[in-house]
């Protein structure tokens, strides 16, 4: 049976055509859904099964980017609101076992939501850790501007998605918090030496790096490789990720289309997997461009297949929360400026 390791967007609410025809040939591993492909809870869900019927495999990551605040695909009036990752930061500043229970209660009920829907991946959290000045692509995305908040924070969001049935993406590894750039639009250069990167933009990932998902980031690191970034850099991915911060899990890349990377697309697919990622992901359903992508695309390597069994072997059932007493708990943590819990809870 043939899986190609890319991650494919689409343009609409519905599959074309044309779009059912090109999924079934290339037979892509995964889907990622963005806001111009959900309306309703009923049309997602549509969607969904229609993106499954186009694979012959049934282990299809459907993913999404829904960390809360700015950066969420499943909005109101549909889905409930949720939080930035800095405003869960201000109350883990208030109190630590508040901050780390909604970051768990958070990303838990988030879970409630996809799994509803079909989607067991989300790319959350984000580990870079911002400086002062620094371009506000990551902003309020970041939990806070130390390594221990955004540690604590990350892995409890990460364990409510896995709570959840969720398959949690860490980014952007090794580290995205320093950027001056938009990557989405221009290619991000960092020149801070190797030391302090190691103390603190690669930390988080460190602490994180029992993750079963990885997002590389599109950003040059000068101390390590001044050509290339991390996402097409066999120096960052094999030295920095695997070694130094000894991630060995799925590892997929940012979306290809961004600004960030050069090249044509044949060339950024081909540099993507020779640096030593696992899986590619295009995000905006330009069928033109998926075309150069597909056509560029080689096999499932055998260590890279294996990691995808690994990670998704975490889409056992959902642990048996109650959802009605799991939201109304975030509502209250959320308006308290005073919280007590058990610090044996098992989520803390």
């Amino acid at each position: 049976m043939r899986i190609s390791p890319i991650i494919f967007g689409c343009k609409g609410t519905r599959l074309t055509d044309e779009e059912k025809a090109f999924y079934r040939a290339v037979q892509p591993w995964g889907f990622i859904l963005f806001s111009r492909n959900v309306e309703t809870p009923e049309q997602v869900t549509a969607l969904i099964a229609e993106m499954r019927s186009c694979v012959e495999h049934e282990d299809v990551g459907i993913l999404v980017d829904q960390e809360g605040g700015r950066v969420r695909r499943l909005r109101p009036p549909h889905w409930a609101e949720y939080h930035s990752a800095r405003v869960i930061g201000s109350h883990y500043q208030q109190s630590k076992a508040r901050g780390k229970r909604i970051a768990w209660l958070q990303s838990r009920l988030m879970a409630f939501d996809m799994v509803k829907l079909g989607i067991n991946v989300d790319c959350l959290p984000v580990l870079d850790v911002p400086v002062p000045g620094a371009h506000d692509v990551i902003g309020d995305r970041a939990y806070g501007s130390d390594v221990s908040s955004i540690s604590e924070m990350g892995r409890d969001a990460a364990q409510g998605m896995l709570d959840g049935g969720v398959l949690p993406v860490i980014k952007h590894i090794p580290g995205h918090g320093r950027s001056m750039v938009d990557s989405h639009l221009d290619l991000p250069r960092v020149d801070t030496d190797l030391e302090t990167l190691k103390k603190t933009d690669f930390e988080p990932f460190r602490r994180l790096a029992d993750m079963p998902v990885a997002m590389t980031a599109h950003v040059i690191y000068d101390a390590i490789d001044k050509q290339a970034p991390a996402t097409t850099s066999k120096t960052v991915i094999n030295a920095i990720i695997r070694d130094y911060i000894g991630f060995n899990g799925l590892l997929m890349c940012d979306d290809l289309s961004m600004q960030a990377l050069s090249g044509d697309f044949s060339e950024r697919v081909q540099s993507s997997f020779a640096a030593g990622c696992d899986v590619v992901l295009h995000c905006n359903g330009e069928m033109e461009e998926m075309r150069q992508v597909a056509d560029a695309l080689p096999e499932f390597g055998e260590k890279a297949y294996q990691r995808v069994l690994n990670a998704t072997a975490y889409w056992s059932s959902p642990s048996s929360d109650d959802e009605e007493e799991l939201r109304e708990e975030f509502e209250r943590l959320c308006q308290s400026s005073d919280y007590e819990h058990d610090p044996t809870e098992a989520h803390l």
